[in-house]
Formats: C-alpha cells, structure tokens, sequence
C-alpha cells in the first residue's frame, strides 16, 4: 500500500511519459516536476541495493555531517547504514519536455559510482557526480543542469546510482525537474581573472549562503583552495585574501557553481586595506584583551614559541568563513602576551580537493638538529597535521613569517593527530606526543635526534586530542620537578617521564580549567622559565566579522596540596599593564539581602576578592548580568569542585566584552564562559544568601583596551 505521497510521486513520473511535441510548446513555459522525493517511499521507482533505504532521508543519516541545500522535508540520501551500501534507484520512463533537466546533488565525486545519470535507451547520455573525494568537504547539495534540448520528446529515464562502499561512498539528490531555464551558470562565469595591484582581494561573504569551492590559480597553478560562502548580493561581511606574495600577477579565481544572477566573482575588490575594517578591533563583540583574528573563524592555539623577543601563537584559522572550515595556521607576535599583532597566515591547506593544516606544535631548533638552517638566524619548526598525508613538519628561517614544506612528509602515518613536540634534554633527542587512536584514544609518543626520522616508543591509554607534555617544579623548587601529560579536554595527569615513556603518579586524571574551554597549548619556550598556557575559547560571536577567541594566558604550575599534587592555572601578572582606576571595599559583613557594591564604569575588568567562609552557605559577585557563586555546602565554585584554603576563598574574575575568566583560590580551578548582554557594566557587588560572609577585600580595576596604541 503506497502512502499518499508516494501515490502522487508515481502519478507524476507517469504523467510524464506523455509525449508532446516542442512546436507546440511556447518559449519559457512553467517548470515540470519529475521528483520531489517528499514520499514516504519512492513511488514507482525502482529500487535495486540498500543504499537507498525503505524511502527518501528526512534529511542528514545517523553518524552523517550535516545534509544542507536540499528543498523541503525530504531527499534521496545513500547514507542508509552508512558508507558500507550500494544499489540503484531508476525512474520510469518519462518524456523531455523542456530544454534543460536541472537537480540538487551532492557527496561522493566518483564518476559511474556515486551519480545521477540520464538514460536513452537504456545507455547513459548525461551524468553527474557529487563534489567529493577526499576527507573533509560538505554534504551540501548544489544545483547542477543538463541540456536536453536535443532530446526534446524523445523517452528517456532517470537513474541514480551508488556502487562506491569506503568514504564519500554515498550520493544525495534532489528536486529533479524539467524547465526551460538552466539553474547553472556557463563555464565563463564562473571564472574572472584579475590582475593583482594591492594588498588585499576582499571576498564577500554571507553567513548561511551556499558553499561554493573557489581557487585561485597563478601561472597555471593553484595557490589557494578553500570553500566559501560567496554572496550572490550585498555580503554580511569581507574576508581578505593577502596577495602580497603575488603582486603583479595575473590571478584567476574560479568558483564550481554559482546560481544565475548571483554578484559572485563580479563583486570581489581589490584594496590596500581590509573592506569594512573602519571599526577594527572595537566591534561590540571584540575582545579586548584576549586575541581574536581580525576576520573569520579560529579554534585551537597552535605552535606557541618564544624566539628572539617575541612570543609567537599560530592557531586554526578559517579566513574565508565565520565556521569551521579550511583549516589555515593564523600567526599572531606578541612582546608582552597582552598587546598582540596578526600577521598573514603561515600555512595553507596543501592539497587541491581542500585539505586542511591541523593543529600542531612549533619548537626553536637551537642546535640546528634538522640540518635546515640557511643563516644566522635559528630555525623555527612547526609539526602539525596535514590532513593530506599524516604528521607533517615545516620549517621557517624567518622568524616564523614563511614556512617551508618538508618534502620528506609525512615524518609519522598514523591513525592520529596533533604532534607535540617537546626537547628532552637528558636524552638528548626530541619527543612527539601525538593523539592516535589506531586500537583506542591514547596519547602515543615518538622519538628523534633530528625533527625528521621518528621510532614509536610507547602509549598512554584514555587520553584525547591535542596532547602536551611538559615538565614542572613542585611548590617552585627546581630540584624536585614532575612530568605533566595534558589533552585537549582539560584532564592531565602528573608523573614520571623518561623521554620515551610516561608513567602517572595516581588513578584517574585531574582537572583545572572548566567551562567553554578546550584545546590549550604551552609555549615551548619563555624568557624567564615560565610555563604559560593559552586555550581556545569557545565562545560565539554572533554578528561579527569573526568567530571564536583564545583565553587570556595562565601561568602554570605544581603545588602540593591535601589531595596531593596538583596543577594551578592563574592569570598571567601582565594584565597589570591594562590596569587604569582602581576601586576597592574593605573587610566588611555581608549580610543577606544587602549587598555591598562599587560604582564602576565600563565593560573591561580585573576583579579580586577574598572571603572568610566561617558559618556562610552562599555568597560570591554579581559583575553585569554575571553571578559568580560559591555554594560553602557543596565546596563549588559554579560548577566547579574547590574547598577553601585556610578557611578561605580567593576570586580572581577577568571580565572582558564577550566572556567571563574565573580563577579560584590562585588558580586551583579556572573556568571559562560567554557573558550574556553587551552593555556597560555600572556596579559590582559582593552578595551572601542565607546566612552572612566575611569578605576580607574586594578589589577592582578598570581595564584599558589592548588594541588601544
């Protein structure tokens, strides 16, 4: 028994096969559905396999990226069970009618195994495939159109196809109609060539529109390849492509689709400075005093080094899109870790089909150990993840403003990512500590004397991404020192490390930093000894030209504590350098109900408190629409486990536009959250319920902007 749905699709397929002739049909006549695929099955179709599953997807597949760019509620999607199925789904025979026979598809690009196909007497006379091959990509569909105008009243059949198992092995269709407008634009649109006389091609970009793959080619070659949300009108917002290198040039980009009438390429400019960057650094959402990219998307910090004066942090880095995507290595210089300074991006996805640079580590090669220094100057090495072929390493005889790719890569092939590169000085040789997940997650860990010719030495089980390992003085004294292994998540462990394996101290892991916090890295060297950590904040930005935020550095270190050792993270003493008006409360009683407060001014702050716990149940600060509280009975701050310290519990709160740090007790819990709201903050006060709390002292001060010069 067919649904009512399924009856209607039948009905139309049949409808079809009526044939008429092109002389009677007038110029531009209405469009002709062939399928919808809004059924609960496929009509008369026939299906052949089980790629196709009992009826049309409701859309994305368990275990499946997001399908987008399908119309209505329903689609043909191969995903049913995953890559691993295989069959065919054919139409009955219909008559063209129209000129052209436009569609929606998209995932797998393998000609003749994921495709749509037009048959003529049962051969195929057209065939389309989805966009993708390689890892990554996008499961949007796009409009794709065949000419028939040859074939017009001629019988023919519709045939979509899935022979391909193994990744992208799959394919997504939709909305199949006949019409007399083609829904794609000719090869000649989709290409402009421009000659490159400034500093920057500004890209139009509109949130939520389609996802187009564009590439810049120079002298016959492709020098970028990344997926963008090209406007068809006015953008939301420009990314700017630095072209810098290639001043002079003839550039032609080329984009793989584009709906007719769309601005596309044709609004693409060219200037010496950014497009609509007139308020740079002071956008209602800009952080301003924790680094944020001048424009698109950023996650993980990357490759943090400290190397002739300067403190380097490279981070993932999507130019072109306020989402995750393209995955670049973004660099940014700082003197002071406070007042920062981005430059052009480093690293570049390495592979036409948009591969993508993931995270990594950078080290200053003091020995020349790799054999890549040119000069004088020390060679900074970065190891990441290039999704093309494994664990990759670069190399920069310019203080990390060019990089050069190893020819050599990959120098490890695992099942991982994330190489963490670490000297181990009684060894003599450097270590990689690498996510892999071969058998299960785990931090794996190699060895080298020279950056390039890796052994496998050993794995720490029940360790996820983004893995660190670094060493540490307990309670400052450099003579009794521990190894840390840290991951992504936050959780790490303390113990013994031999430079080839880690061996914990305890069960289980800690934790020290909480909340939208995630993959944080250390620099790899500092000035002064310090180890000094950065995370990514997760914090998001809607509206703005940019996306995502790095946390404010925290100094890290080893304490014994009643629970053993553990690890501090407290933010670093630079932040006095933003410190301007100070306000302050004495010792006072604050009872239930009658708060104490200080008038303040502004959005930016640097707040210190500290409480005598004694009989109190819940107190803490009310900094704008923020509560930070510590509940006494349940020894939690938030949502955070902190007993107090000689009775006692020490806040440190860093307010910043968008988000809200909260340390305490110096660092033996931080946590990381969005600050709901965008106005001025004209109070901050100290609040108990239930019963009274001695406060001790409250300190605030009032923060200049770091991107004020």
């Amino acid at each position: 028994m067919k649904s009512q749905a399924g009856t209607l699709l039948a009905f139309r397929a049949m409808f079809l096969t009526v044939a008429i002739t092109p002389a009677a049909i007038a110029a531009d006549r209405d469009d002709v559905l062939i399928a919808d695929f809004e059924g609960g099955d496929y009509g008369a179709w026939k299906v052949t396999g089980e790629a196709f599953g009992p009826g049309p997807a409701q859309g994305t597949l368990p275990n499946q990226m997001p399908v987008t760019g399908f119309q209505g509620k329903g689609l043909v999607n191969t995903f049913h069970n995953g890559d691993g199925t295989t069959g065919t789904l054919t139409s009955p025979t219909l008559s063209v009618q129209r000129k052209f026979i436009n569609f929606l598809i998209g995932g797998g690009g393998y000609p003749g195994e994921t495709c749509i196909n037009l048959l003529v007497n049962g051969k195929v006379a057209r065939t389309t495939t989805g966009p993708n091959t390689e890892p990554g990509g996008s499961e949007e569909l796009a409009w794709h159109s065949w000419d028939v105008g040859d074939l017009e009243g001629k019988q023919v059949a519709i045939e979509i196809v899935d022979r391909r198992t193994g990744g992208w092995g799959h394919v997504n269709v939709d909305q199949i109609i006949q019409s007399d407008r083609a829904m794609t634009v000719s090869p000649e649109e989709l290409t402009r060539t421009i000659t490159l006389e400034k500093d920057y091609l500004n890209l139009p970009v509109k949130n939520g529109a389609s996802v187009r793959r564009m590439e810049m080619r120079i002298d016959g070659r492709a020098v970028r390849v990344f997926d963008i949300e090209l406007a068809p009108g006015e953008p939301d917002w420009w990314a700017p492509m630095d072209v810098r290198p290639f001043r002079g040039k003839k550039a032609v980009l080329k984009i793989n689709a584009m709906a007719p009438g769309s601005g596309g390429l044709k609004i693409i400019e060219q200037t010496d400075e950014i497009k609509g960057a007139e308020n740079l650094y002071d956008e209602p959402l800009r952080p301003q005093f924790h680094f944020s990219q001048r424009r698109g998307w950023n996650n993980d910090p990357n490759g943090m080094v400290y190397h002739d004066g300067q403190y380097h942090l490279f981070f993932q880095h999507n130019p072109y899109g306020w989402k995750w995507a393209n995955m670049h290595w973004g660099h940014a210089v700082s003197k002071d870790l406070v007042h920062w300074q981005e430059l052009p991006d480093v690293l570049y996805p390495w592979t036409q089909a948009v591969g993508h640079c993931f995270s990594g580590s950078a080290v200053v090669d003091e020995h020349n150990t790799a054999g890549f220094q040119t000069g004088n100057e020390k060679v900074i090495v970065a190891a990441f993840t290039d999704t093309g072929c494994g664990e990759a390493i670069a190399y920069s005889n310019d203080r990390g403003q060019t990089f050069t790719y190893y020819p050599g890569n990959p120098v490890v092939k695992h099942a991982g990512r994330d190489p963490r590169l670490t000297w181990y000085a009684p060894g003599n040789h450097w270590v990689m500590a690498v996510y892999d997940e071969e058998k299960s997650r785990a931090i794996a860990f190699y060895t080298s004397a020279n950056l390039k010719d890796w052994q496998f030495q050993s794995r720490l089980e029940g360790y996820y991404e983004c893995p660190e390992v670094f060493e540490l003085p307990v309670d400052g004294d450099a003579a009794n020192t521990r190894w840390v292994v840290y991951a992504a998540d936050a959780k790490y462990a303390v113990g013994r490390f031999d430079g080839k394996t880690f061996t914990p101290e305890h069960e289980g892991k800690h934790q020290v930093h909480w909340g939208a916090y995630y993959a944080s890295q250390t620099f790899s060297q500092t000035p002064d000894g310090r180890r000094i950590q950065i995370g990514w904040g997760r914090i998001d930005m809607p509206g703005m030209p940019f996306n995502q935020m790095m946390t404010f550095p925290c100094r890290l270190t080893l304490r014994t504590t009643d629970d053993g050792i553990r690890m501090f993270a407290a933010p670093i003493q630079e932040i006095g350098l933003l410190h301007k008006r100070k306000l302050a409360l004495g010792a006072a009683r604050i009872e239930p109900g009658a708060p104490a407060s200080v008038a303040t001014s502004g959005r930016l702050f640097d707040v210190r408190a500290q409480f005598d716990v004694g009989q109190a149940k819940t107190f803490g600060l009310e900094i704008g629409p923020a509560r930070v509280t510590y509940d006494a009975a349940g020894a939690r701050l938030m949502d955070m486990p902190l007993a107090p310290a000689g009775g006692k519990i020490r806040l440190q709160v860093l307010v910043d536009r968008p988000s809200i740090e909260i340390c305490g007790n110096d660092g033996r819990v931080y946590q990381t959250q969005a600050l709901p709201g965008a106005g001025e903050i004209d109070r901050i006060r100290v609040f108990a319920d239930e019963s009274p709390v001695q406060l001790d002292s409250l300190e605030v001060y009032e923060l200049n902007s770091a991107w004020s010069r």
